[in-house]
């Protein structure tokens, strides 16, 4: 062995062509991704992975750009009469703007084809937080934790094979063939080797606490749940994604209120009738026994239909009023059904007016990533469109 690795030119090109490819089809994936979260988000087989790393999610295919004549018309001219100027609108056939298969009737039209793309969770998840952030967080007096970060620093020339950083290895072999005379790539020796290493850090956050709050009463129905169970998913995977010192508590209601395990909070259900001002209470009593505002950042978030029983409502926006002084953000998602109609609930919270407590509606599950835009902007002065 002399010590050398060669490396011909022509099979590193169809290595790195290939490389390039995928990786330009994976940056088409990921914006096409990006660009449709809010139908992503709530896509059941994401939702309902069960641990999986792995998940497909399906991506509207796209059609180039081209004049498509309409056959149910008999006439096609092209011909004007010469009185139109730039930006007038010659004409509309609005029947077509419902889109294939909408719409009343059968329909004639073709579907859109869809492309099932296979993305890890790590991954959206990278595109959906994004842009989220806890509001609020304040310095707390009591000590803040510590938690361990690796962060790549530094380049040397020992380490392990993993770690071999390619860029900078293929520079120094340029590098050191143009001192030789000799310009181009073509040998790696194991002086050219170059590694990348790591320092552990230490990130320093405040507490926090968040109160996850969902109504499972006889109201809420299989799709009213599952709205609300998106937003927990994914807000559970944000906050232990970004914050690695932050507490979650799983609470759920129906007359009466009760603190469960996660694992309860997402699979079972529950039935008989409403009382909001319930779990309101309870996260009342457990943020006073357990969760001091001075050491803590305190969060609550509560998602329900909304049908509370009217003689409770005085008392939901009472418990909530004091919430609201004790927590960074309260924030109330009230999922619409078919045949919605402002609840009363929400019709007094209206009395409500603190920039700490946020009030939505969500109509569809296209609505849930708005949502989590709207709880977690960490810059809630500037208003999430």
């Amino acid at each position: 062995m002399s010590g050398e690795y060669t490396v011909s030119r022509e099979d590193w090109s169809l290595h790195r062509k290939g490389e390039i490819d995928r990786e330009r089809h994976r940056e088409k994936v990921r914006e096409a991704i990006k660009k449709n979260l809010a139908d992503v988000v709530s896509e059941e087989s994401i939702i309902l992975s069960d641990g999986r790393k792995v998940v497909k999610v399906p991506i509207r295919s796209l059609d180039e750009y081209h004049f498509r004549f309409d056959t149910g018309k008999q006439k096609h001219g092209g011909q004007g009469q010469g009185n139109t100027k730039k930006g007038d609108v010659l004409g509309s056939d609005q029947k077509h703007f419902a889109g294939p298969g909408k719409g009343k009737g059968a329909g004639e039209e073709p579907g859109v084809d869809y492309y099932e793309a296979e993305i890890t969770i790590d991954e959206l998840a990278q595109l959906i937080f994004e842009d989220l952030g806890l509001p609020n967080l304040q310095q707390k007096k009591k000590p803040e934790l510590a938690s361990e970060a690796f962060e790549f620093k530094d380049i040397r020339k020992k380490g392990i094979s993993s770690n071999i950083d390619r860029k900078r290895t293929i520079l120094e072999a340029l590098k050191r063939n143009a001192r030789q005379g000799k310009p181009g790539f073509g040998k790696i020796t194991k002086e050219d080797l170059r590694y990348k290493t790591w320092d552990i850090t230490h990130k320093y956050e405040s507490n926090a606490v968040v109160l996850a709050m969902m109504d499972t009463s006889g109201s809420m129905g299989p799709y009213e749940k599952y709205i609300a169970r998106s937003f927990f998913f994914w807000m559970v995977r944000f906050l232990r994604t970004k914050y690695q010192n932050v507490q979650i508590v799983f609470l759920a209601h129906h007359v009466e209120a009760k603190e469960t395990t996660e694992e309860e909070f997402f699979t079972k259900g529950a039935s008989g009738g409403t009382r909001c001002s319930s779990v309101y209470k309870l996260a009342l009593e457990i943020i006073n026994s357990r969760y001091n505002p001075q050491d803590y950042n305190i969060y609550a978030f509560h998602f329900s239909d909304g049908d509370n029983l009217t003689s409770d409502n005085e008392k939901c926006v009472k418990y909530v009023k004091e919430l609201v002084e004790m927590c960074n953000l309260v924030g109330y998602g009230e999922i619409e059904g078919p045949y919605y109609h402002t609840s009363t609930l929400r019709t007094a919270f209206k009395k409500i007016v603190d920039p700490k407590f946020t009030s939505i509606g969500i109509k569809g599950k296209g609505d849930v990533y708005p949502a989590l835009k709207t709880f977690f902007n960490p810059h809630p002065e500037n208003k999430v469109q």
